[in-house]
């Protein structure tokens, strides 16, 4: 194998070189050396050729080299924030909820914010008057795992002066649910900052190298603040929301350009606007009626931005250079923002334009992405989050849930993610759920749906593919296994050695 070069750049006089020795590219059974210099993969060659003089040599002994990882889609205050509120993952009724905000408050806490119930599969209903009876007067929030419904005790309805929206049921949905999620995220910046470094420094120990944050703050300036003090763990792009719309195009944001005091390390995301709620919410907005909700004021689910409304900010947001990314979870509102997106763009948008998570389609809409230039950016394990609600809410139609082959094989652009903390800020997790579309030993849910490795790959890559070239980004990731040989288990939980960003050092475990 000779060496391969970078167009105006050797190895051999590149600036404070790096050498990953003896490592192997997936799919491959030779060894390799690849150099890394002034932020890119410099040269490739065969082990043991030699290193540029005052490279720093990384022994890898035979483990495997690949792209490093983004998460398309994270909500990373709340993810920081997530291990510190009471976790009702799993919690299998409202009774049983109830029981662990009682022991919170048995042990003394002033105040109990939790997160990850969902309440689709319930047998029993949340009630404000059930949190009440085991809380008294300490406030109680539970944030759904989708993030989309907030179920309160009276304390809390009254502290947030919500009270007139809880209820009987003590449940906020969409709007409500999200204005009083951003008062939760009020935390002073040198605490929240101290948390968002712990979730980096994990991220980057999955072998992730850049996010993408759509917190629903003005997050340009608490990146800019982060990377004023030293953060340097991500490349992150944040999004913008409509509250912010018009701050953004007056001070010429623009989709992809770097934000100035950040090193290069933060850049402006899309628009995100949220067009429906979710499945295990049943707001998602969809052709069909929910079982059991015929008479419920939205038994469709919910549109939470009318079409007239949609249009004109994607218009606004694309004419002043912001990207969409348009929140579509139901097929009624996936198709609509189709619609929107050809009223804006009957040209197409070339990848200028994404619709986040798509998770519920017709088949006519897929050849629509296609056809427009739209990204689908998806979290795969919430196929396996929502498949039972799924198989409850939308019999008969499972088969256009998540459909991930069919977006590929139409050549849509994929782009994975988690929506942490939906899920976990894991592109391996992603990964093997796109793969297998199975967890915890069931049987695979729709595996026509299922994507290969080195696609699911690809799409978790930020646009750099599935394999490392010279000349490519030295944001790079070192695993123990071949991902491509790898067992969907396997994928899952993949030991991740050490990742790098811009040839730097985020994360070494060897």
């Amino acid at each position: 194998m000779s060496v391969e070069a970078a167009d105006g750049v050797r190895a051999t006089d590149a600036a404070a070189p790096v050498v990953l020795a003896g490592a192997r590219i997936p799919g491959r059974d030779d060894h390799v050396d690849v150099h890394v210099s002034n932020g890119v993969v410099a040269a490739i060659a065969p082990a043991g050729t030699g290193s540029p003089a005052g490279a720093r040599r990384i022994e890898l002994d035979g483990r495997f080299v690949v792209p490093g990882l983004h998460d398309r889609h994270v909500h990373f205050s709340q993810w920081a924030m997530q291990s510190r509120r009471l976790d009702l993952a799993g919690v299998e009724s409202a009774a049983a909820a109830a029981a662990l905000v009682a022991a919170s408050v048995d042990r003394g806490d002033a105040e109990v914010i939790g997160g990850g119930y969902r309440d689709g599969l319930w047998p029993d209903a949340p009630s404000r008057e059930l949190l009440d009876r085991v809380s008294g007067d300490v406030p109680v929030v539970l944030i759904a795992g989708d993030l989309h419904a907030c179920w309160v005790n009276t304390a809390a309805a009254r502290r947030h002066g919500v009270v007139h929206l809880a209820g009987a049921s003590g449940v906020l949905r969409e709007g409500d649910c999200f204005t009083l999620t951003r008062e939760l995220d009020d935390v002073a910046d040198d605490v929240l900052d101290a948390w968002v470094a712990e979730a980096a420094a994990a991220a980057a120990a999955r072998g992730v190298v850049g996010i993408t944050d759509y917190e629903m703050r003005w997050n340009r300036d608490d990146w800019v603040r982060r990377a004023g003090s030293g953060f340097d763990a991500l490349r992150v792009s944040f999004g913008v929301y409509t509250q912010h719309l018009d701050r953004a195009v007056d001070e010429g944001l623009r989709t992809g350009e770097e934000v100035p005091g950040t090193g290069g390390l933060v850049t402006v995301g899309g628009y995100k606007v949220i067009t429906d709620g979710s499945l295990n919410t049943r707001t998602a907005w969809c052709f069909d009626r929910y079982p059991g909700l015929e008479g419920a004021e939205h038994p469709y689910g919910l549109a939470t931005v009318p079409y007239d409304e949609l249009v004109p900010l994607m218009r606004r947001a694309h004419g002043s250079g912001l990207a969409p990314a348009v929140h579509a979870i139901g097929d009624r509102a996936n198709a609509a923002v189709l619609d929107a997106f050809e009223a804006v763009a009957p040209a197409g948008w070339n990848g200028r334009g994404s619709i986040e998570h798509a998770q519920l389609l017709r088949h006519e809409d897929v050849a629509r992405f296609a056809r427009l230039g739209i990204v689908a950016s998806v979290q795969p394990e919430h196929a396996m989050d929502d498949r039972d609600v799924a198989d409850r809410y939308w019999a008969g139609r499972t088969d256009r849930a998540f459909m991930l082959a069919e977006l590929a094989a139409a050549g849509v652009e994929l782009a994975l993610g988690s929506d942490a903390p939906v899920a976990p800020l894991d592109p391996w997790v992603a990964i093997a759920a796109a793969v297998g579309r199975t967890r915890d030993g069931r049987e695979p849910w729709h595996p026509e749906q299922a994507i290969e490795v080195g696609a699911a790959l690809a799409a978790s890559t930020g646009g750099h593919g599935a394999e490392i070239a010279v000349g490519g980004s030295a944001d790079l990731a070192v695993i123990e296994l071949d991902p491509l040989a790898a067992s969907v288990d396997e994928l899952r939980t993949m030991p991740v050695a050490v990742t790098l960003l811009d040839g730097r050092i985020t994360h070494d475990a060897r």
